[in-house]
């Protein structure tokens, strides 16, 4: 089947040739026909599956065939596409200018991270498709700047991920703006509860396209794991680059920290690299991605979302530096390299941890197991994760569990005569040798210091100290303060809120026999901040206190 077979139109079929698109890939067969007859589509698919041109040739087909729905002004807007990043949306656009070269409608793009004035100018210039990240969407739609009443089509690429990304509030917001009567694109690569619920209040019997997920790697791209322990992982990748002596390698890291932790140990090891993720300015991530294509920097440091758009020829080298957890990421990923026909490598490190099920899950996705290069001096001996590997995390468990209920049964865990015991949230240290105790009760800290009764006490926001052998007494309640010399003649009161005493109990601090921190019995009158009285005057017979005075 051919791309005329589709049924697209001459404009599109002349802009793709130069391409050198010649065949449709399945999204691609299924989405087209359908969204020409103007169906909602509901697509489950992943990145690399050629989606793009499976929504927008179809949407250039129409736009260049029918004038405008909507004529509120001279310039509408007629398509609208958001994606979750910036480098995904700019890919988009690249594309779409391809297509559109035949047909002269215009297309822009708008993201954050960069001033808005040249987005804005080309927007009063008039643009017939847009493409757009949910933030820099919606405010310069709260700006006047973008009216989106005049939306003939919706495309929503990578749902889950702009989910994941905290924009699904943004993005119900910018549908209320759009008109009812509309042809609505929806792509997701996958579908939890909160996806669900949006596509049954936007869609209308949508038509289901389903493609598997990606599953195998090029067979150019050799496939090596790196055990090692997670410690290890930094010097481990300078070995690497230093040994393969390879001058273009592209890093993934799970998070955004981890990322620029490892730019600073390359540079901090005189090897040139620079880091992308969502955190760093658009023209920040334009400048060194130019700087990776160019041979400026010898490694690119990147995360799973900012590398969407990345499209370097001739890479040779990809390190997982982290395993992801999703295996088709896996797959996305090493598929940076080895591309047309040329050979690739592939390094991932495998920690000791949690890494080893991913790699599991990986190995059963592609269908192989994946080769182990001990040769390196960080090799960590574990026994081989197999496409059948069961995750020994039930057994460490157990184990741990055993250790706990041991540690029940004789009261607590010692190492020379000290102690550590946690109840609930609380937790009780004793330093070997005396009573020295720590103790923690939900925010409560109880603390005796070896040999003497000297104790520091918090209740919420209270906290006494008891000075070694006498009866000294430090208090706070809320932000007041009370001292007590060891001979309790001294007063001294400071802090900024007033000072509690609202029936406390308190302790007389005194030489234990023990040698550590103890408790008298004798209890201390309670204040209960009124006297009885009659008419205002104190009845008790005793002189009330200027502490008293001072909380009435």
């Amino acid at each position: 089947m051919s791309f005329k077979d589709l049924g697209l139109n001459e404009i599109v079929l002349s802009a793709i040739q130069p391409l050198g698109y010649e065949t449709p890939t399945p999204i691609q067969k299924q989405s087209i026909p359908h969204i020409l007859d103007g169906k909602d589509i509901l697509g489950c698919a992943q990145t690399g599956t050629g989606k793009t041109a499976a929504f927008a040739l179809p949407i250039v087909h129409k736009l260049s065939e029918t004038p405008p729905k909507y004529k509120v002004h001279k310039k509408p807007i007629r398509a609208l596409i958001i994606s979750p990043t910036r480098e995904l949306t700019s890919q988009i656009d690249t594309n779409l200018r391809d297509y559109c070269s035949q047909s002269g409608l215009r297309t822009t793009v708008i993201y954050g991270g960069v001033a808005q004035s040249r987005q804005v100018n080309a927007l009063r210039r008039g643009v017939d498709i847009l493409v757009a990240t949910p933030g820099r969407l919606l405010d310069l739609c709260n700006q006047g700047f973008i009216n989106l009443n005049t939306i003939e089509f919706l495309v929503l690429d990578e749902a889950d991920t702009m989910l994941d990304m905290g924009f699904l509030p943004d993005i119900k917001k910018v549908i209320k703006q759009c008109p009812e009567e509309r042809q609505t694109l929806f792509f997701s690569a996958t579908m939890p509860s909160d996806i669900v619920k949006l596509t049954d209040s936007i869609l209308k019997d949508p038509v289901r396209v389903q493609i598997d997920a990606v599953s195998s790697a090029a067979e150019t791209v050799d496939q090596k794991i790196y055990s090692v322990r997670q410690s290890d992982k930094k010097d481990l990748l300078v070995y690497v680059i230093h040994e393969l002596e390879v001058y273009n390698t592209l890093v993934f890291t799970r998070t955004k920290f981890g990322a620029d932790k490892v730019e600073r140990h390359l540079r901090n090891n005189n090897i040139k690299a620079e880091a992308i993720h969502g955190n760093k300015s658009q023209p920040k991530r334009e400048r060194a991605l130019d700087r990776f294509r160019k041979g400026k920097v010898q490694v690119l440091v990147a995360t799973d979302i900012a590398s969407r758009g990345i499209d370097v020829e001739e890479l040779s080298l990809v390190i997982n530096y982290e395993l992801p957890n999703l295996a088709e990421s896996y797959v996305h990923r090493i598929g940076r390299t080895g591309r047309a026909g040329k050979s690739g490598l592939a390094i991932s490190f495998c920690n000791e941890g949690s890494e080893r099920n991913h790699l599991k899950g990986i190995q059963k996705l592609i269908g192989k197991e994946i080769e182990i290069e001990e040769n390196h001096p960080f090799s960590l001996e574990l026994e081989p994760v197999g496409m059948d590997h069961k995750p020994s995390g039930k057994s460490m468990k157990k184990s741990r569990n055993k250790r706990r209920s041991d540690r029940r049964k004789t009261g607590a865990r010692r190492s020379g005569g000290g102690e550590r015991r946690r109840d609930g949230g609380g937790e009780r240290r004793g330093y070997g040798g005396g009573s020295d105790e720590r103790r923690r009760d939900g925010g409560a800290e109880r603390r005796g210091y070896g040999g003497g009764s000297d104790e520091r006490r918090r209740d919420g926001g209270g906290e006494r100290h008891g000075y070694g052998g006498g009866g000294g007494e430090r208090r706070r309640d809320a932000g007041g303060e009370r001292s007590f010399s060891s001979s309790n003649k001294g007063n001294k009161r400071f802090g900024k809120g007033p000072s509690k005493n609202d029936g406390y109990r308190g302790s007389s601090f005194g030489p234990s026999s023990g040698g550590g921190s103890s408790f008298a019995k004798k209890k201390r009158p309670k204040f209960k901040g009124n006297t009885p009285s009659v008419g205002g005057k104190n009845t008790s017979g005793k002189k009330r206190s200027s502490f008293n005075k001072k909380r009435r």
